[in-house]
C-alpha cells in the first residue's frame, strides 16, 4: 500500500472510524499496533509494522505518535470522535492563525470558529502555516487570533503532541480578517 494511501487510512481510523477495520480506541484515543495491523489487513489495506513506522516518522505534519514501546498508536488531534488526548492547558502566544476557505466567511463573523465536527479548533503558529490549510478548502483566508485577550478573558488553550495549537472555540471578537496584501 502507498505510504500516503495508508497515512489517509490511518487518519480515517484513527481520528473518526475505528470500526472501519473493526477496531477500538481506549479513551485516550490509542488502539493497539497489533489490532490496526491485523484490522487494515483484513479489511484490504496491508499493512507492515515498517511501513507503519516510516509514516508515524515520515509524516510532514506529525500526525501520529506511538507510545513508548511501539506497543500503541495514535492521532495527535483532529479527532471527530470523542477521546481524552491527556492534554495540559498551555499559554499560547500573544496571537494565533486559523486558515479557512473563504467560502466559510460568512458564517465565521456570525457564529466565530466552531470546532464543528472535531473535538477542538486548531490554530497555527504563523500565518504561512494556516495559508496553507485554507488552501485545502478553496480560495484561502487566514484569521489572526487575539489569544493573549482570550486568556485575560478565562479561554484555555491547549497543544497538541505535534505542535498544533487547540481550544474549544473563538468567538468572533477575538478574530481579525488578513487579507492577501496583510498575510
Amino acid at each position: 500500500m502507498a505510504n500516503r494511501k495508508a497515512s489517509k487510512m490511518l487518519s480515517l481510523v484513527l481520528r473518526h472510524k475505528p470500526e472501519a477495520i473493526s477496531i477500538t480506541l481506549n479513551k485516550n484515543g490509542w488502539a493497539l499496533v497489533s489490532d490496526l495491523v491485523l484490522g487494515m489487513g483484513k479489511h484490504g489495506h496491508s499493512i507492515t509494522m515498517l511501513e507503519l513506522e516510516e509514516i508515524v516518522a515520515s509524516d510532514n505534519k506529525q500526525r501520529f505518535s506511538f507510545n513508548a514501546d511501539r506497543t500503541k498508536i495514535r492521532a495527535n488531534q483532529g479527532h471527530s470522535i470523542e477521546v481524552d488526548l491527556e492534554l495540559e492547558e498551555q499559554q499560547p502566544p500573544d496571537l494565533l492563525y486559523h486558515g479557512t476557505a473563504y467560502d466559510f466567511l460568512d458564517r465565521i463573523v456570525r457564529e466565530g470558529l466552531k470546532r464543528m465536527n472535531r473535538q477542538f479548533v486548531h490554530l497555527s503558529l504563523n500565518k504561512e502555516t494556516a495559508l496553507k490549510v485554507g488552501r485545502r478548502h478553496g480560495k484561502a483566508v487566514v484569521l489572526e487570533v487575539n489569544a493573549k485577550q482570550m486568556c485575560v478573558d478565562g479561554f484555555k488553550f491547549y497543544i497538541s503532541e505535534n505542535g498544533v495549537l487547540l481550544i474549544n472555540a473563538v468567538p468572533f471578537k477575538y478574530l481579525r480578517i488578513l487579507w492577501d496584501d496583510t498575510i
